[in-house]
């Protein structure tokens, strides 16, 4: 009954509103509502809208609502729609994981080791402002609306359209009307604690849901004498449902927001409620169902929409761009930076003037730009350039202002038994554009591991390393006696201590995006003892080796492994090396020799769960064969081997030795 009488009144409405306006001259407006994922029941609500070929004069959006609302406004239709969110990862786009091979070699050896890593300013640790940076959001729509990156006058939009966002130093509602369109619905939408705010004008801007999540009003004003209102959010929610910060965030916030509607739904002329009771503002995996539900909910109201001007002209338009589409990138406008080079950011963006890619490639660019965790946003627009025949790029960088990490871990293996890591990375330590990283790692055996890199983008980075490490372990006696010594001695297993210094001073540049070449110099300590040849109650171990190695290096390195320890996707390749030219000579019989190594490797999926991921490696040493030390040993588990040994499954740490070895390895992984 109440459905009938609501239909009525708004079938009397509209024609008393017909007795004072033409029809087709009536002005019809929609505003839609914020609700995160229960936004997608804004998308069947167009459906209807474009199948009954509906005239709408404006939009108005807040938060998911101005994102669906800026899409219609700029050309795409219901249907258009419907399949660019089904299509989309929204694990993806709302986080900040960015893809592994946007991240520089350094950043891929070293991030995912970490378990927890933490901002670290004036000795005290600073939790984010909020979980994402909104970079892929905002990337997302960047894309979506790059056929009207010319328009900086929102009311020039296919339809004219604003959306709300929150001052979140005032607490005032902000109506974003011209500007970045991609930018200021990246605003709208920026749920706090989940999205930093975003600085427009000077403004610091966060969701227009705080403060005005059904902008009726402001619709009202432009004009409008029908409103279509469609409302995605939710009531009060019982202690049950209360389950998450999101949720009791959403509560707060939701007291006010009833109070209001209870005003604003006798203001909308077409109240338009879809069945969201089922879904949560992250139902992002039910998007599908969402959408049918604002199909249904428009249906019923289809009488009174069908009452509404229709258009004379298909709205849709040829908008979505495809992974192939290319860019012609005329001209770069950089604006922001203070403390990066201009060739520092275009090297990272690998792209310059005057340059044909594919939209791909440029997020790529952008990706490898964000993934250095220097700039805390990286806002762009296109505008067509002066010819015609391309576009011209303005961004603007905001700079971090942290640039001190405290990273936590904890590992054990085999080989050095358990231990915790401790890591402090400090940016701009002594230039602007260089990192530095030191790992503490305390436990059974105590070792560090210090990297010092200056990254110059295209040009030819300089960097340091140092490493400790030890361990103690049965291994081969072969790696340490000659074949009279073990026959002598009748072993084959020898409890040794092994110690290791390596620093490595080496130039390194990346061609052709994803390969690095390295070239450098070596010094390598090397000590190496043991107890279990000493028969003399004075002596308490033998040593074997008490050298320094001195050696040029060169390396190739590729990685487009998804993930560094269970990679599902991806090639990996990394050739090294090195010709040792001096040694102290602890043993009085070095001669100079070379040794040459190289891993390669490939993986794929054959489900999201299941991937196979199949490595082969070899290496052989060129010249003298006396600095057993340094031979290849296969045995045991596990990913930090240094020197020449790797693992080698069903054998002990150290037990194959040899001064040449291939190998291959069949993985097969199924995430739980």
């Amino acid at each position: 009954m109440k459905y009938f009488i609501t239909l009525f009144l708004c079938l009397v409405s509209f024609q008393l509103l017909a007795q004072e306006t033409p029809k087709q001259d009536l002005k019809v407006g929609l505003v839609l509502s914020g609700g995160g994922a229960k936004g997608f029941a804004h998308i069947g609500v167009l459906k209807v809208i474009d199948s009954l070929g509906i005239k709408i004069d404006y939009i108005a959006g807040t938060s998911m609502g101005a994102i669906v609302g800026s899409l219609y406004a700029s050309g795409y239709s219901g249907k258009q729609l419907d399949s660019i969110f089904k299509s989309l990862n929204f694990d993806d786009v709302i986080s900040d994981n960015l893809p592994r091979d946007a991240k520089t070699f350094y950043e891929r050896d070293n991030s995912e080791k970490y378990a927890i890593t933490l901002p670290f300013n004036h000795f005290k640790i600073e939790l984010p402002s909020a979980l994402s940076r909104g970079q892929n959001v905002f990337n997302l729509l960047s894309k979506l609306t790059l056929h009207v990156c010319n328009v900086n006058d929102f009311d020039k939009l296919p339809i004219p359209f604003f959306c709300i966002a929150t001052n979140i130093e005032t607490g005032q509602a902000v109506l974003l009307d011209k500007g970045n369109l991609a930018q200021a619905v990246t605003a709208s939408g920026a749920f706090p604690s989940l999205f930093q705010p975003v600085i427009i004008d000077n403004q610091l801007l966060v969701d227009g849901g705080v403060v005005n999540n059904y902008p009726i009003d402001e619709l009202k004003a432009k004009g409008m004498d029908v409103i279509i209102g469609v409302d995605v959010q939710d009531g009060l929610a019982t202690r049950d449902e209360l389950k998450s910060a999101p949720d009791i965030l959403l509560q707060i916030n939701n007291f006010r927001t009833i109070n209001d509607m209870k005003k604003k739904v006798k203001q909308t002329d077409i109240y338009i409620k879809p069945d969201i009771k089922d879904f949560s503002v992250v139902s992002f995996d039910k998007g599908t169902k969402i959408i049918e539900n604002g199909v249904i909910a428009a249906q019923k109201q289809i009488e009174a929409l069908n009452q509404l001007p229709k258009r004379k002209t298909n709205l849709a338009t040829e908008t979505y761009l495809t992974s192939n589409d290319s860019i012609n990138i005329k001209n770069i406008n950089l604006l922001g930076y203070k403390k990066y080079t201009r060739a520092y950011i275009l090297g990272k963006l690998k792209f310059k003037e005057n340059t044909t890619l594919s939209y791909t490639d440029f997020n790529e660019g952008v990706n490898n730009l964000v993934a250095t965790n220097n700039f805390d946003t990286f806002q762009y627009q296109f505008h067509k350039s002066d010819d015609g025949k391309g576009y011209d790029l303005n961004a603007n960088l905001i700079e971090s202002n942290m640039t001190t990490f405290v990273k936590l871990g904890l590992h054990y293996d085999d080989l050095y038994k358990s231990a915790a890591l401790l890591n402090v990375t400090k940016k701009r330590l002594f230039v602007d554009n260089d990192v530095a990283s030191l790992d503490i790692i305390l436990g059974d055996n105590v070792r560090y591991n210090f990297e010092y890199f200056i990254d110059k983008g295209f040009y030819w980075s300089i960097g340091f390393k140092s490493r400790f490490n030890q361990f103690h372990r049965n291994a081969s006696a072969e790696l340490f006696l000659d074949s009279n010594q073990q026959s002598i001695s009748g072993l084959n297993k020898l409890d040794i201590e092994l110690q290791d210094q390596t620093n490595q001073l080496y130039l390194q540049t990346r061609f052709r995006k994803d390969f690095a070449l390295s070239i450098g110099v070596e010094h390598k300590r090397l000590k190496i003892k043991s107890e279990t040849l000493t028969n003399n109650p004075q002596q308490n171990n033998i040593v074997f080796e008490n050298t320094d190695y001195f050696s040029v290096f060169g390396g190739l390195k590729l990685d487009t492994y998804d993930n560094k320890y269970f990679p599902k996707k991806g090639i990996y390749f990394n050739g090294d090396f090195h010709l040792y030219l001096h040694a102290s000579d602890f043993n009085k019989t070095f001669s100079q020799f070379s040794i040459a190594k190289a891993d390669i490797g490939y993986a794929l999926s054959f489900t999201d769960k299941l991937s196979f991921n199949i490595l082969a490696q070899g290496g052989f040493k060129v010249g003298d064969n006396s600095t057993k030390s340094l031979d290849f040993a296969l045995g045991g588990y596990g990913h930090n081997f240094i020197n020449n040994f790797s693992s080698f499954y069903g054998y002990d740490y150290v037990s194959l030795v040899g001064n040449s070895f291939v190998k291959s390895t069949f993985t097969l992984d199924y995430e739980i």
